[in-house]
């Protein structure tokens, strides 16, 4: 059997403070000093001490660049040199007498570094390319080139 319950609000009308004592009180967040974190500036020392752990809390930080940074994908010049044939079958690298055309872009990459040793030689156009990479290329007798800033 359902019983039928008077609503709270229509018993407390006409009474001033709807059961909240003084007329101050319940009035949103003013009543509890403030919302989230306020309130810790130069009242008592309860708030203060977990706040001087969080590092963030206080200044600003830093800055969010507009231009996204380049992505960089590298490769090894001995990755190159071990997949040699299967890059050649799909037409990945080009051979021309008895040097080999790489374009690094073609392969998925944007920078060429030097881990390995390079025995064949390469016309590698890439992007970025470190120093070791670079100069062992010319040591076997090819080149890099495309690089940026060059």
């Amino acid at each position: 059997m359902t019983v039928n319950k008077r609503k709270k609000n229509t018993r407390q009308r006409g009474h001033k403070t709807h059961g909240w004592g003084a007329k101050k009180k319940h009035r949103g967040k003013g009543h509890q000093g403030g919302a989230g974190m306020a309130g810790t500036g130069k009242r008592a020392d309860s708030k203060k001490p977990s706040i001087w752990k969080d590092l963030d809390y206080f200044g600003k930080h830093g800055f969010v660049s507009k231009t996204p940074k380049a992505r960089i994908n590298a490769v090894n010049i001995s990755f190159i040199e071990q997949h040699l044939n299967k890059l050649i079958s799909k037409n990945l690298i080009k051979k021309e007498n008895d040097m080999y055309f790489v374009e690094l872009e073609k392969l998925g990459f944007n920078k060429l570094i030097g881990d390995g040793r390079v025995s064949m030689k390469f016309r590698i156009k890439a992007p970025y390319a470190s120093k070791t990479a670079a100069e062992k290329v010319k040591q076997a007798g090819g080149e890099v080139i495309g690089l940026v800033g060059e």
